[in-house]
């Protein structure tokens, strides 16, 4: 299979259109059989109800070329598993779970000339998604729904790779108490774009949200989980009801703990325990670990023991580690990887 000529090491974190997505629609009361299509373009009523009231969740996974050649996923059934949580809560019909995994795999067989190669740096994006279809005036559920995947090349996330960022505490709130903030609704990440452009605008790189119940506890920032380092060397994550039960945080504390033999903690995360950490990284699935070497906090810095200028010694092995499963190069755990091709 030859790969499509793109300069793989140059990519961004951006859309770039391929060739075939998955499209499967629900109407009276069940999903069709899907399909693979051509057409990226999505015909809908001005009154669909995904533009009215944003009825509309997401995922995103990556796919891999391992060192050995094969075209990887990581762990989609709890990508799977995560989206039938978000449209239960948004009053969407889920679809079927081994179908969803089924369909990322067709998805990504269809694309494969996409998938970058080893040692690129580049990996596939696969967004899988769902909205309500049909038209909506007064405020209540679609009944027709669409769900679709579509995957595109990416690079960093962040610019620049793992190099450490800054983030700022947020006056703003990303959720509400007891609202959607631990399911992936589109909604969250609307109430999040002004705050980030406005933190992008005066130099930081994202925003540090607390728990929006009492603003003493950090919760995650506007598309990524937290983990910290101690200075005696244990991993720490937040623990709420409103943050996102990310996969690749899981993994990580889950590599921590059984692969790095660390010692490693679920629990709240005062404000003010931030200045005695020696790592800090957001992680996420579009950018694995991305070190954070600043916080600021109006006008308090703290500046990681780790420096600005390199990944800590523990994140670099957690990255290290857990990259190193995806890619093939250390043995995964019963279930992580997914084989493709």
């Amino acid at each position: 299979m030859e790969k499509k000529n793109i300069d793989w090491g140059s990519l961004g974190f951006a859309y770039m259109p391929t060739d075939k997505r998955f499209v499967a629609n629900y109407k009276d009361g069940a999903w069709d059989e899907g399909t693979l299509s051509d057409d990226p373009m999505i015909t809908m009523s001005e009154c669909a109800c995904v533009l009215q009231y944003a009825q509309t969740c997401f995922e995103g996974i990556k796919a891999y070329t391992t060192e050995d050649g094969r075209i990887v996923t990581f762990r989609p059934d709890l990508n799977a598993k995560r989206m039938a949580d978000s449209a239960k809560r948004l009053q969407m019909p889920v679809f079927p779970e081994d179908r969803f995994v089924q369909a990322v795999v067709d998805v990504v067989q269809a694309n494969a000339a996409y998938v970058p190669p080893y040692g690129s740096g580049a990996t596939l994006y696969i967004r899988p998604y769902m909205f309500g279809i049909n038209p909506v005036i007064g405020v209540k559920p679609a009944t027709e729904y669409q769900f679709r995947i579509f995957v595109t090349p990416v690079g960093p996330y962040f610019k620049g790779g793992a190099k450490p960022i800054t983030i700022r505490v947020s006056d703003v709130d990303r959720a509400a108490p007891h609202g959607t903030g631990d399911i992936k609704a589109g909604l969250n990440y609307a109430m999040s774009l002004y705050n980030i452009v406005d933190a992008h605008n005066k130099g930081f790189d994202e925003n540090m949200y607390l728990d929006p119940a009492t603003r003493t506890y950090v919760e995650e920032t506007g598309g990524a989980n937290f983990i910290f380092v101690t200075k005696d060397g244990k991993v720490v994550t937040p623990k709420s009801n409103s943050i996102l039960p990310s996969v690749t945080r899981r993994s990580l504390m889950y590599v921590a703990k059984e692969y790095l033999g660390l010692e490693v903690e679920e629990r709240k995360i005062a404000k003010d325990e931030l200045k005695d950490f020696a790592e800090a990284g957001l992680c996420g699935t579009a950018a694995v670990i991305s070190p954070v070497g600043k916080i600021v906090d109006h006008d308090t810095e703290i500046c990681l023991p780790s420096g600005m200028e390199e990944m800590g010694p523990i994140t670099k092995k957690l990255y290290d580690t857990l990259t190193g499963i995806q890619m093939g190069r250390i043995k995964a755990p019963e279930g992580w990887i997914k084989e493709i091709l």
